[in-house]
């Protein structure tokens, strides 16, 4: 049974909502960061990424960093800039990206279910990025990032959805972008209420993006547990926010690799390696993988179309059987010495979203080889969540991401 809780969001008033939201923290430097807000006061990158106002060659993991953070946040609610919803309500979020919808419900998750895995994981996490997100929600007092959770769907649900957003929204703009972000308040109590029995049928929960906000936000729960003599798991640093997707709402996007080097081997050589586990065929046009266990190469201005042999994986297991791990196991480790891709300095990951040229352009420039990839399915990422497995690194790549700032759930 999963939890999904209605909350008091903090949000901002309506005219400030294009202006306030801003890209997720993680998917931009610092540098890149200080250009955006540069012309915009309002964005919420002064409190995701807080280094924005401080010198340029201050450390990201500073505590002036956090302190900042709270500084800006706090100055934004009391100036007025975000007002707070008087009582819990649910919030449907809706962002349309190239003629595609993708919508879904605004709410608490429980940090009990998380640590009894009925919100399921399929990613490690760096202690390093889970200490910085620590000490930022920490020290903010509020979680400022929806953490991107999906599950199978269920008609009820989003029967209720598709009426209510025949209503008028309370933010609907245009972004930068070309996204559209639209929000409905769900503000009715007999509304909210079926709402919350018809999650109590919903058995999982799965974790689509954000594993390291969500593993920050309940060590953090747990660290506000720890400082109080008692509690009764009401309290709202029980819960953090989060963003709640049936399956069928979702899209993977493709995550591509390219590799600096042929590990010291010609050309010849490297293509007769390949073939030993690939069919390999030269292309005329680039390549966009139609199918699984099909890849595309790009080296020295030829596209090669890649099909895996039946052999080398095993097709009963969910992780031996992804793409990812077919590339990795036998091309990227055994031929190209990528032993750790989480480590090695010799593979960038280019998401789906740049497009094939940005694969040419990277080979032509800096590297030397590039491959794209089938994306991974929704259906893949529960099927290894369920088996209790862990997804190679940069598996999935989700678009569009969610805003910051849009809601705060203070506790």
């Amino acid at each position: 049974m999963a939890i999904i809780r209605p909350f008091k969001a903090i949000r901002p008033i309506k005219e400030l909502g294009e202006k306030i939201a801003a890209l997720p923290y993680d998917v931009m430097n610092s540098d890149e960061a200080r250009d955006r807000v540069k012309d915009n006061p309002y964005s919420f990158l002064h409190v995701d990424k807080a280094e924005v106002d401080l010198p340029e060659e201050i450390d990201v993991y500073d505590d002036r960093v956090y302190e900042k953070a709270k500084e800006n946040l706090d100055k934004m609610i009391d100036d007025g800039l975000y007002i707070e919803d008087t009582k819990p309500n649910y919030y449907i979020y809706r962002q349309v990206m190239n003629g595609r919808s993708q919508t879904g419900l605004v709410a608490c998750a429980s940090i009990d279910d998380y640590t009894n895995n009925i919100i399921k994981k399929h990613e490690l996490t760096r202690e390093e990025k889970e200490i910085d997100r620590i000490n930022h929600v920490y020290k903010c007092e509020a979680h400022t990032g929806p953490i991107f959770l999906t599950y199978r769907e269920n008609k009820g649900i989003s029967n209720i959805v598709n009426e209510w957003i025949k209503k008028e929204p309370i933010y609907d703009f245009k972004a930068d972008d070309g996204i559209i972000h639209t929000v409905w308040i769900i503000d009715d109590e007999e509304t909210v209420n079926r709402l919350q029995n018809l999650f109590k049928t919903v058995k999982y929960l799965y974790i689509a993006d954000g594993h390291h906000r969500s593993a920050s936000a309940v060590k953090v729960g747990h660290i506000k547990r720890a400082e109080k003599e008692s509690y009764t798991g009401e309290e709202e640093f029980n819960f953090f926010l989060s963003i709640s997707y049936p399956d069928s709402e979702l899209e993977v996007l493709d995550y591509n690799r390219t590799v600096k080097d042929l590990n010291g081997l010609s050309k010849d050589d490297f293509l007769s390696k390949v073939k030993e586990n690939f069919e390999v065929t030269e292309s005329k046009e680039q390549v966009k993988p139609k199918e699984k266990h099909t890849f595309g190469m790009y080296l020295e201005d030829q596209w090669y179309l890649l099909k895996a042999k039946n052999e080398i994986f095993n097709p009963d297991d969910p992780v031996d059987r992804l793409d990812v791990s077919i590339l990795q196991n036998s091309l990227l480790k055994p031929i190209l010495g990528i032993d750790d891709p989480r480590k090695s300095k010799r593979i960038k990951f280019i998401g789906g979203i740049r497009g094939l040229n940005e694969l040419e352009r990277r080979a032509k420039t800096d590297m030397k080889v590039s491959f794209s990839m089938y994306p991974t399915t929704i259906e893949d990422i529960m099927a290894i969540a369920d088996s209790g497995k862990i997804m190679p690194p940069k598996s999935t790549w989700f678009e569009p991401k969610p805003r910051s700032g849009l809601f705060i759930h203070k506790f």
